[in-house]
Order: C-alpha cells, then structure tokens, then sequence
C-alpha cells in the first residue's frame, strides 16, 4: 500500500506535513479493517454457492428452492440499500457500518438453524436487508477522508478485497465442508455459515473502536494533518455542493453514470457465471482444474485494479479509464466467443476480459464523488449501486436464453460485448463537463 501510494501526483506542503505523507497515514489506519470487512462481505455472498450440494442434500431442497432462496438475498438488498445508506449520513459512518457487520454476522450464523424452504427464503432476504448499504456505504465513507486525486487507488485497494476473497474462499470452504462435516454434530454447510457470520461480530466491534466518523474527530492526526486533509477534500468539492437524494438524481450526469454501471455490471456477471462454464466447455476438466483455471481472469483483474488505479490518479481523466477498460472486456468478450471451444485462446480472452472488466468496477467508482457530496453522495452512491444490481439479474438470465435457444452461449458473449462497447462510448462522448474535469485540476 505504501508503494501505491508514494507516487501521489500531488504533494502539497504545510510545514513538514505533505499531502503524501497524511493520506499514507490514513490508508495504513483505515483500509486493512475495511479490506477485511469486504473481503468478508463478498465472502458471504458467494459462501451460500459453496453449501448449495450439502445443503441440498441434506435438507432436502430442490435447485429451484435453492434458487429463489439464494436471489432472496438481492431482493433484501435491493430494497434497504438506499435507506441504509440515508441511515448511515444520520447516525455516522462507524455506528452504522458497525450494525450492518453485526447484523449481517448474526443473521449469517442463523442460517445453522434453517429446517424448512420458508426458513430458508426468510433468512436469505434477512442476511441482504442486514447487509444493504455496507459496499456504497464504505465508498462514501472513503469520500470523507481522501482527496479526489488518491480515489482511484484506495477504492481499488476495497475491491482488491474481493479478488482475494474469490481466489482464497473456495480452497477454505472446500476444507470447512469437507473436513468439519459432523464436527460437533453439525453438517460441513453449517460450519461454513458459522465461518462466514461469526467473525463479522468481532469486525464490527473493531470497527467501533478503529474507525472515525470525521477527520475532525481522529486523535491519530496531527491538527496540521487535519487542516491539510480538510482543505484538499473541500478544495475538491468546491464546485459540487451539498445536494439532497433528489437533486443527486437531477444533476448532469447521474442518470448517465447509472447506465454505465448498470452495463458495466451485465458485462461482470457475465463473467462471473459464465467463465466456469466456458472453460469447463473448453478443456473438458474436472472441477478442481476448472476451479483453478477460473482464477485466471480475477488475478489479471486484481493486478489491473492496482496499476489502473495508479494511471488514473496520476492522471485525473477517469471517464478515459473507464472506457479503456471497458474496450478491453468488450475485446475479452468477443475472444471469448471466438475461441470458445479453444481453451489456450480463450483463457488469453478471459484474462484479458478480467483485466478490463474486474478493474473498470472501481474505477468507475471514482465518478459519483465529481457529482454530489453530503447527503446525496451517501444516497446516490447507493442508488447507482441498487440500480446496478439489475445488470447482475439480466446477464445470467440473458446468456442462459440464448443458450438455450441456440445452444451456444458464443452470440449472448458477442451481444454482451457490444453493451461494454455502448458503456465505453457514453463514457468518453456523454459526459457532461463535470465529469469530463481531471481531478488534478480540482
């Protein structure tokens, strides 16, 4: 992190405080807690995808039980994220992302206790309400203590979080469900719930006592930090102004940059439901080499998130980035249709699909703040994110349509290949001036 954060484009001075120096500082305190917490948050959304075999199994379930109970949980999610994100502007980043990670904690060790469907559906739309408003919560948050001209590496360092947490989770569900299974007469399934829930409590407690509210209220800085983090932060929101949830949705842009996300999201579940499925197709391997082979793209993503991050805020010209990477998955994309029964071509195109597709998630996260702060950044954020989630429910719907209607998922791949393209083009020719701005010039 240090490494990352040591070319800052900008290194104002105030004494011996420099610009560089406190948002080191910063990072170093806030974002390994908040990495953990994610990584743990995207754990816990895919932990219900490792149980589903012995979970089926054992109580009996079939796969369209299994199904309407795990989109229980967006449905939950969708529906309080906004609200918990306005919540989380009244009470205070550090109480509130305390309650979501106890809250979503203990719904998620109650899953041990599911006997029935109706148990189970009610639990899943439990777990997203409790979680609603956690990942456009902790964006916001990072609005409210680093300068416009460092958010393309810290955000990038949150969704690091998850890579990580899709590389390393499968190996340690595997061994939780494989090696506990009638452990204290518990199934392997409800161990794994206990691993992903339990841990959260003692998360949300370390974020009451680590995390601040304000730069104001941090007794680890200096009043010379405090002064220079402040004054950067406002100089940047100078031209925003503070805006209601309403008048975040009216300004320039905002519906735009929904639409992107809500492409750029097609574009990454495409990817995450779909890969494991091509390279399966491809190489005809068993699961633990296709699991392996799977990780490709998030590794070529997580490194991308990382360098992109970097140019981004050397530069300051996001909306580029932004449509860059989106290229680049469109490129994966059409590669991956091509050679689809070519393993060695097509995991050329899934990597190059992750670089573009894993790191343009991030960066576009870089967009809202240019547009709204207070108030409408915490309410926004949260709206452009929910708005999102239904890209995630029109891709694997989608590409399964085609697939069966063609037999083929190579046209649904081309199809989603041109929505990264449209995404990349209002990018660079749609945005209005305020997003267009380089943040070095705030």
């Amino acid at each position: 992190m240090t490494a990352a954060l040591s070319g800052s484009p900008a290194a104002v001075e105030t004494g011996a405080v420099t610009e560089t120096s406190v948002v080191r500082k910063v990072a170093w305190r806030l974002m390994p807690l908040i990495m953990i917490c994610y990584m743990f948050a995207f754990f816990d959304r895919i932990n219900i995808s490792f149980a589903k075999f012995q979970l089926q199994s054992d109580l009996g379930f079939s796969n369209v039980a299994y199904g309407l109970g795990a989109s229980m949980f967006v449905v939950g999610y969708v529906i309080f994220e906004v609200p918990s994100n306005l919540m989380l502007y009244r009470v205070g980043a550090r109480r509130w992302i305390a309650r979501i990670m106890i809250s979503w904690g203990i719904a998620t060790a109650l899953m041990i206790f599911i006997r029935s469907e109706w148990h189970f559906y009610a639990l899943r739309f439990v777990i997203g309400a409790m979680e609603a408003g956690f990942a456009p919560g902790i964006l916001y948050y990072l609005t409210l203590w680093f300068p416009a001209s460092h958010r393309g590496r810290i955000t990038s360092f949150m969704f690091v979080a998850s890579a990580f947490s899709g590389i390393f989770g499968a190996p340690v569900a595997g061994l939780i469900l494989g090696g506990l299974n009638g452990v204290g007469g518990l199934a392997g399934w409800q161990w794994l719930f206990l691993a992903g829930g339990l841990p959260c409590l003692v998360l949300g407690l370390l974020v009451l006592t680590r995390l601040d509210d304000r730069i104001a209220d941090a007794r680890w800085l200096s009043e010379p930090e405090k002064a220079l983090l402040s004054s950067r932060i406002a100089h940047h929101n100078r031209e925003i102004g503070d805006h209601s949830l309403l008048g975040a949705i009216r300004q320039p842009g905002f519906l735009m940059i929904a639409l992107i996300y809500f492409l750029l999201q097609i574009g990454s579940y495409g990817l995450n439901f779909w890969g494991p499925d091509l390279i399966k197709t491809a190489s005809g391997g068993q699961a633990a080499s296709v699991g392996f082979l799977t990780a490709i793209p998030y590794i070529c993503g997580a490194i991308s998130m990382v360098v992109i991050g970097r140019l981004s805020d050397a530069s300051g010209e996001r909306p580029k980035f932004v449509a860059g990477l989106a290229i680049t998955a469109a490129l994966g994309f059409f590669g991956a249709g091509l050679f689809d029964k070519h393993i060695v071509p097509l995991m050329f195109a899934l990597a190059l699909l992750g670089a573009g597709i894993v790191a343009s998630i991030p960066t576009f996260w870089t967009l809202p703040a240019k547009l709204v702060t207070g108030v409408g950044a915490a309410g926004g954020i949260a709206l452009i994110n929910t708005l999102g989630q239904f890209g995630g429910i029109v891709s694997p719907v989608m590409v399964g349509w085609v697939k069966d209607l063609t037999g083929s998922t190579t046209p649904a791949l081309y199809g989603i290949g041109v929505l990264c393209l449209v995404a990349a083009g209002l990018a660079l020719f749609a945005m209005p001036a305020s997003l267009r701005r380089s943040d070095k010039a705030a």
